[in-house]
C-alpha cells in the first residue's frame, strides 16, 4: 500500500468536508475592493483555494484561531490571502468565517482611501442582508422579528447581525442620519459599495414622470444597500419577491433616486 498517497487521499477529503460553499449566484459581482495588508481572524475552518471558486482547488482547510493578511477583495464572495508561512489563495469573505481585528495597516500609507476596518464592515452587512434574500415583504414590519421585513427594517437587521449597529427604525430617520455621519451623494453613480441608498414615491416608470421634481425637499419613502455594479439590496414588495436584488441604472430606482452614503 502506497501509504504517503492514502494520508495524503485522506486529508484533502477531510478538508473538502469541512469546507465552506458560497452563493455566488445569488450575490451581485462586482470590481475588486481593495483592502490592501488588513489582517483578518479566522473564526469557522476555512478551505484556501488556488482561485476565488468553490469548485477550486483546496490548497489546505485554514484552522480556526489562525490569522491571515488579506491582500484584496476578489469579487464579492472572496478574500484573496497571505498566510503565516506567506502561502497565498482565495477564502470565502463571508463573515461566518473571518473576523476583521481592529487596527489593521494599510500597505498604502494614510491616503489610501477607504480604511480596511470599513471595507470589512461593508463586506459583513452585505453578506447579513444577503442571507435574507426571498424573504416576504410586509409594511411597517415588526423591528423585532427576521419572519418579514419592510425596506428599513431590513437595512436595520443587516446592521445589527453583522455590526450591532443598531440603526433608526424608519427610513428617513436613516436618512438623516447617514446625513449626519458626512458627504452624500446625489448621483447613485458615485457611490461605494455599502452605502445606504434613499429613494423617493414611485410616480412612474419614466425618467420625464420625475422631470421637475425639486428632490432636495422631496420625502424618503425607501432604502436600501448599494452593492456596487449598478445593484441595490433591498425589499419593497412580496410581488417583487421579498428581499431581493434589482439593476438601477434605466430604471425607475435610478429616477426615484435621492441620495446615498456611508452609515459606518
Amino acid at each position: 500500500m502506497n501509504w504517503k498517497k492514502t494520508i495524503i487521499t485522506a486529508s484533502v477529503t477531510a478538508t473538502m468536508l469541512m469546507g465552506s460553499l458560497t452563493t455566488g449566484a445569488l450575490t451581485a459581482q462586482v470590481s475588486a475592493a481593495a483592502v490592501d495588508n488588513s489582517q483578518v481572524k479566522v473564526i469557522w475552518g476555512v478551505n484556501l483555494r488556488t482561485t476565488p471558486s468553490s469548485s477550486a482547488k483546496i490548497v489546505r482547510l485554514v484552522a480556526k484561531g489562525e490569522t491571515v493578511t488579506v491582500l484584496q477583495q476578489s469579487g464579492s464572495d472572496w478574500y484573496k490571502i497571505k498566510d503565516s508561512a506567506n502561502r497565498t489563495g482565495y477564502i470565502s469573505s463571508s463573515s461566518k468565517y473571518t473576523q476583521a481585528i481592529s487596527g489593521g495597516t494599510s500597505g498604502s500609507g494614510s491616503n489610501s482611501g477607504t480604511s480596511v476596518t470599513g471595507n470589512a464592515s461593508v463586506e459583513k452587512v452585505i453578506a447579513a442582508g444577503m442571507k435574507y434574500l426571498g424573504t416576504p415583504y410586509e409594511f411597517g414590519a415588526s423591528r423585532n422579528s427576521t419572519a418579514t421585513f419592510d425596506c428599513s427594517s431590513f437595512v436595520r437587521q443587516a446592521f445589527i447581525d453583522a455590526l450591532g449597529i443598531k440603526l433608526p427604525a424608519d427610513s428617513r430617520k436613516q436618512g438623516a442620519y447617514v446625513k449626519a455621519k458626512g458627504t452624500v451623494q446625489t448621483n447613485w453613480k458615485n457611490l461605494k459599495r455599502g452605502d445606504l441608498m434613499y429613494f423617493m414615491s414611485y410616480k412612474g416608470s419614466s425618467a420625464s414622470s420625475y422631470s421637475g421634481v425639486n428632490k432636495s425637499s422631496a420625502t424618503i419613502t425607501h432604502t436600501g444597500i448599494y452593492l456596487g455594479d449598478g445593484k441595490v439590496l433591498h425589499t419593497y414588495s412580496n410581488a417583487g419577491g421579498g428581499v431581493t436584488t434589482s439593476d438601477i441604472s434605466g430604471k425607475h430606482w435610478e429616477y426615484r433616486f435621492l441620495f446615498g452614503g456611508s452609515a459606518l
